[in-house]
């Protein structure tokens, strides 16, 4: 399983919308669209905070 896979199975397990998730993260829509996609990866320090 991929990094983008892992992260929206995880949502998805959790119940949230990517902009459930976004509210909960203080993250962009666009970010959470590009890590489910794997066009990007999310920024380490956003994760630890």
């Amino acid at each position: 399983m991929t990094i983008a896979e892992r992260i929206k199975s995880l949502r998805k397990q959790a119940g949230l919308s990517q902009e459930q998730l976004t509210e909960t993260l203080n993250v962009s829509r666009q970010a959470i669209t590009k890590w489910e996609t794997g066009a990007g990866l999310p920024d380490v320090g956003n994760a630890m905070e």
